[in-house]
């Protein structure tokens, strides 16, 4: 890379104002990067949402209970026969 060679302090501070601003620009796109990131990854409003009642529904004594009886309604309901 070649140096350049400034005639005066205003070529120099015209140049750090231009660097100071490309600096901001890259700074604010990745910003904006990880916004669009992190809105790809979490949830969102209505998922959330959902995922409240889930958690409210199966936390306590019913949780509990649904917890253990679940799979054994599921099970029954795969093994069942068609025929009853």
């Amino acid at each position: 890379m070649e140096t350049k060679k400034y005639a005066s302090y205003a070529e120099i501070e015209h140049d750090l104002e231009i660097l100071k601003l490309e600096k901001e620009i890259y700074f604010q796109k990745m910003k904006l990067s990880y916004e669009k990131t992190k809105d790809s990854i979490f949830p969102s409003e209505p998922v959330q949402g959902f995922y409240a009642v889930y958690k409210k529904l199966f936390s306590g004594t019913l949780g509990s209970i649904l917890k253990i009886a679940l799979p054994y309604v599921i099970s029954w309901f795969i093994n069942r026969k068609r025929g009853d």
